[in-house]
Order: structure tokens, then sequence, then C-alpha cells
């Protein structure tokens, strides 16, 4: 069994929040797959369903984002999970816009979720971090997070949600290398560009065309050319 928990904010004030990608992409997910419908569970809302034959639980914990560990800790006591088997997705300010990240353990990076979870639970569950970018300035950051994405950010949401739910069986199975490459592909992002070559010409440089040398106009050497070549003037 896997838990699979998207963070975020209740309610509909909050519910195109950057801060809310991890609650949009646990919603991705359940659209892609068979899930049941949500109901409350573990101050939070459950569904269960499979991806690929694997057993899946999806969470979204109502408890606001600081208080998110409240919601995964009963969620994991309760089904006796080890860390290996609990992914977390949310947003990340260090992140350029639909970049993903995916790594297990580490710091919380400042994230309220997280602060909350880590206590908790430990450290050792995997992240899958989200890009929403940084608006530049420390004093900006609440009110970009609490900012609803705008119109063009569904031209990368969109594709990054949905890639990210077609390709949820690859985290699931380990193959986090895998997943990153699918979602980045979405994403459009590119491979790092090789060298290129240099232009080979096919035009063959000109051959140095050797010295001439005058013949001498006086001495001895001279009276025998003369003579050889048979000068009329001597």
């Amino acid at each position: 069994m896997h838990l699979l928990v998207g963070l975020g904010n209740p309610g509909d004030q909050y519910r195109a929040n950057r801060h809310n990608i991890g609650f949009m992409a646990i919603d991705a997910i359940a659209r892609q797959h068979t899930f049941s419908p949500f109901r409350q569970k573990f101050s939070g809302l459950l569904a269960e369903g499979e991806v690929e034959g694997r057993r899946v639980l999806l969470l979204k914990p109502q408890t606001f984002m600081n208080r998110s560990g409240d919601s995964v800790a009963s969620a994991v006591k309760f089904y006796k999970l080890e860390l290996s088997a609990v992914t977390v997705i949310y947003d990340e300010l260090d992140l350029a816009p639909g970049k993903v990240r995916v790594k297990t353990g580490g710091g919380n990076g400042g994230h309220n979720g997280l602060r909350s979870i880590d206590p908790q639970i430990g450290v050792g569950y995997r992240r899958v971090r989200l890009g929403i970018g940084h608006p530049g300035h420390k004093e900006l950051v609440n009110r970009h997070v609490l900012g609803d994405f705008a119109k063009a950010d569904a031209d990368w949401l969109d594709p990054l949600l949905e890639a990210l739910a077609d390709n949820i069986g690859l985290l699931l199975e380990g193959n986090e290398s895998g997943f990153m490459n699918k979602l980045a592909l979405a994403g459009g992002e590119e491979s790092p560009a090789k060298p290129a070559r240099p232009a080979q010409s096919h035009v063959r440089a000109a051959r140095p065309r050797p010295a001439q040398v005058e013949p001498p106009q006086s001495g001895p050497m001279a009276a025998m050319l003369k003579k050889l070549l048979g000068d009329k003037s001597g």
C-alpha cells in the first residue's frame, strides 16, 4: 500500500492558490485512475483505489497547511505504513514554474506543511516538489503562494498535472528518474545541449604555389644560361 499526500489549504477561497498545487495533483490522480469518492477521514479527505495494480491511498489534509502533520500522522499510524510508502506532493518556491524534483528525506526548506509533518512521522518519506517560482522578494512570498495561478499558467500547469497523473505508476515502482523525465518532457524541458561540432567546409583550401626564383642576370651562371637557351643577343 502507498499513501500519496497532497498539501494545500481547505476551502473554496484557496482552491486555485499556488500553495494548493498539491491538492490539484491529488485530484488529477483521482480523475485519471480508479478511485473511490473522497470521504472525511484522518482530519482530511481520503480516497482509496489502485494505480497499475498497486493499492493506493490519496489524502488531502483539511487541517490547514501548518497542521498537515496531524492528518498525515493519523493515516500513517492507522495503516502502519513505513515511511518508504509515503509520498508528499507540495509547492516549491525555489523551483521555476513547472519544474519538478523528487527526493527522499532532507530539510523542510521553510515549507509550513513539511514543518508540521516531519516532527510527527520523521523525514524519511519521498517528496515531490512542484515548482511555482519565487516572487523575487521575501516580503512578497505570502502574497505569491496564497495568490491564484494566473490564466497564462494553465499553459504549463495543466500539462504538468496530466503528466503527473499519467506517470504516477513510475514513481510508485521507484523509478524516480523516469517519472521526472516524463514530466520534464510534458513541460517542454530539453536535455542539456550537446556542444556543436565545428562546421566542415566542403571547399578545398588552395595549395600554396611555389615561390618563383628570378634567373641571375649577370655572372658565370647567367652566361651559361644564355648559352643553353641560345641567347641571340650574345
